[in-house]
């Protein structure tokens, strides 16, 4: 696996969180397919575990690292928003989430 540069430019955009319940509840907003395509094309090849992409990740004032995974049903990536995030930015499910992210 080789590792991806840093992206020139951010991708933007805003998607509704929506929640994952299993044994536990996730929390994801799911990118917008042309952006999923664009990022799977130009830095599928750095993909690690489970084809997941290292992220920095800009929501509001908030700033973190995390992975977004591939979601082979929705044909996209999911970006996953932990908590502290969601608590910072005052998001529940359904609300629309401008979301800034380049890959790393």
């Amino acid at each position: 696996m080789a590792p991806a540069p840093e992206s020139s430019e951010p991708f933007a955009f805003t998607a509704d969180l929506w929640e994952w319940q299993s044994q536990t509840s996730w929390f994801f907003v799911s990118l917008p397919e042309d952006i999923a395509d664009e990022i799977e094309q130009r830095f599928g090849f750095a993909a690690g575990g489970f084809g997941s992409l290292k992220v920095r990740v800009t929501v509001g004032v908030t700033h973190w690292s995390t992975s977004i995974f591939p979601d082979r049903k929705r044909a996209t990536y999911m970006l996953p928003m932990k908590k502290p995030v969601r608590v910072a930015e005052g998001l529940q499910v359904g609300d629309p989430v401008s979301v800034e992210l380049r890959i790393v």
